[in-house]
Formats: structure tokens, sequence, C-alpha cells
């Protein structure tokens, strides 16, 4: 959900000095991730000594795994590790707490990390980095999906596509530059708080509301496609609809709340699921009409056949089962918030 307003990137005259790890707060929101929680945490501690020095706090919201034991497991190792418990639950709300709570007087700046990702060496510390050199509000970076399953694979290989996600340049783009929207990898402190941090009525598209407000208050996006994460997406039809369907609803909310216009992109979704349900409906009286769900089918099974060619691998299939379960559960909870607001601004 990104446009790119400046591919140019900036070259300050002179890089600024290195970061002090002891102004740098990572935090990585966590429920249930006791799949990806020891890769993702020995990913970000992977490089310089100094990156034992940058507390790291996992902030979980409860889960019901061995996600925490798994965390105080590592604690011997990373003496930098810690937990704190996210009663909220919500990455939104894991965020705000650890940088009201955690954040020393000398830290300046808020590393937000995924329990879904690998990471590159250094991660933590170029982030630092390059918010300081760019003078940037907020700075984000690409994600390169890759899947581990058979289905994750076909995921992966989809959704950094435009008949994915739509293309944005947080999904594999090339470029840097400042932009409007991307993946939230750190964020200057000071104007973090100015803003109030992240709306926690948001359980999802909590990164792009915040945004908006930031553009509001004068502060500037940069996206750092040098600065490169691995994202393993969800593994199942079932987590990935859950995962769509909210963040149809979080876009409907952000539509509402700011007054925003969707994307082009943002429209076909919506336009492809009222085509297949009108043309299921009418097919009832007019057979003709399930020209329009089919014609849609055929797109994806056409873009599973290309992505198992293009990858030489039969879990190339799964493509177009998982774009058109994006497709179809985002437009469907973009449509059940924007049609029947939920007044619970606390419901998930």
């Amino acid at each position: 959900m990104l446009d790119m307003t400046d591919t140019e990137t900036p070259m300050p005259a002179a890089a600024s000095p290195k970061v002090d790890p002891a102004t740098i707060l990572a935090v990585i929101p966590t429920l249930n991730e006791a799949r990806h929680i020891e890769a993702c945490i020995r990913s970000l501690m992977a490089g310089s000594p100094d990156l034992r020095r940058v507390p790291l706090l996992v902030a979980d919201g409860g889960s019901t795994d061995d996600t925490v034991a798994i965390v105080q497991g590592l604690r011997g190792e990373f003496p930098n590790l810690g937990v704190l418990n996210n009663p909220k639950r919500l990455q939104s709300a894991a965020l705000n707490l650890a940088a009201a709570t955690f954040a020393s007087d000398a830290a300046r700046i808020l590393v937000r990390c995924d329990a879904h990702s690998i990471y590159p060496d250094n991660f933590i510390l170029d982030v630092a980095q390059s918010l300081t050199d760019t003078g940037a509000a907020s700075l984000v970076i690409p994600m390169d999906a890759e899947g581990e399953t058979c289905f994750e694979k076909g995921n992966a290989w989809v959704v950094d596509t435009p008949l994915g996600s739509g293309g944005a340049a947080h999904r594999g783009g090339k470029a840097s530059g400042w932009v409007d929207h991307g993946h939230h990898a750190g964020f200057d402190l000071g104007w973090y708080r100015r803003i109030g941090g992240y709306d926690e009525t948001f359980s999802h598209n909590e990164d792009a509301e915040y945004d908006v407000r930031l553009g509001k208050a004068g502060g500037r996006v940069y996206l750092d496609a040098g600065i490169r994460i691995r994202y393993i997406p969800r593994g199942s039809v079932s987590r990935l609809a859950k995962q769509y369907y909210g963040y149809g609803k979080g876009r409907a909310r952000n539509v509402r709340k700011h007054g925003s216009r969707l994307k082009i992109r943002q429209t076909v979704p919506i336009i492809a699921f009222l085509g297949s349900a009108l043309g299921l409906l009418a097919s009832l009286m007019y057979v003709p009409a399930l020209l329009l769900p089919l014609g849609y089918v055929s797109i994806l099974a056409a873009a599973s056949v290309l992505v198992a060619w293009k990858h030489k691998s039969a879990c190339g299939l799964f493509a177009g089962l998982a774009a058109g379960t994006m497709h179809m559960s985002w437009a469907a909870g973009f449509l059940r918030e924007a049609l029947l607001p939920n007044t619970n601004q606390n419901a998930r």
C-alpha cells in the first residue's frame, strides 16, 4: 500500500556519526510465534558485538504456545533480551507500551521487528544509521517473501507481484526514496511520541494510519531498499484469509478516519469480489452470468501455471489459491467495515 513520491536516494553531504547502541530500543511484537521466534532473534543478534548493547524486547500478547519459554531460554545467550507482557495483544499496543515503559532517557530510535521475518546481519544498527543519515521521521524497508512449506512458497511467489499485494514498492521494491507509506522498520522516537504513536484501536493497518498522521504533521518516510528482510508468509488458507480480512477492515477504518481515497490497485479486489458474487447470484436466472466468476478463477488458474513454470516447482500451483484468498478476504473485510462499521473500537 505504498506510492513512490521520489525515487531518488537523498545522499547526505557527510554521513552521520556512528549511532550509539544505547540510543536504540528494538521491539518484536508476538502472539503464538513459537515456530519462528528463535530464528528471528538469532538473525537480529547476528553481526556486530554492539547488538548485545541494544535492548531487544519481545512484547508478547498472551501466547498459548512456547513462544515465551523459547525467549526465556535464549536470555542466557543474549542478556539484552527481555520479555514484556502486552495485555492489549495488538502490535500497535506493543510498540506504544515499549516506547512508554522501556525506552531510556537516552533512547531516540525505536526499531520494529516482525517475528515472521529473518533479518540480515546488523539489521537493527543499519536501520538506526539509515534513519539518522537521512533525517527521516520513519524508515521503511522492502520485504522479500520466502516460503518453507509448499503453500508458503506459492504464497511468497505471488504476494510480491501485482496479482498479489498489488506490486507495492515495499514488496520486493528495488529503489530507495521518499514515500508516503511502507513496511515500518524504524522510528525517530521524538516524532513517534509527538504524534501519539500507533492508534491502538487499529488491529491492522496501524502502520498506514500512522503514516497519514505523520505526513499531516510534517514528518517524512524514507524507503531504504538496501536494507531487506526475508518474510515468511502465512502457511494456510485460513490464516491467510484471517490476515487479509483484517487488512481490509483496517484500510476501511483508515479511509473513514482520514478521508483518504483508495488507489486503483486497492479497488481491484473489491471489483473482483463484487463481480464474482453478483455473477453467481445472477446465474440463478441467467446462466451466462457465470462468466464473471469463471473469468476471475481462470485468471487465478493461469497465474498458478505461470508461477509454477517460472519457479520450476509444482508449489507454484498454490499461487492462484493464495492470491484469490488475499483478494476475497481483503475485499470482504473492507466492505464489512465500510458498510457495517464496528462501533467497538477495541474489537479485533
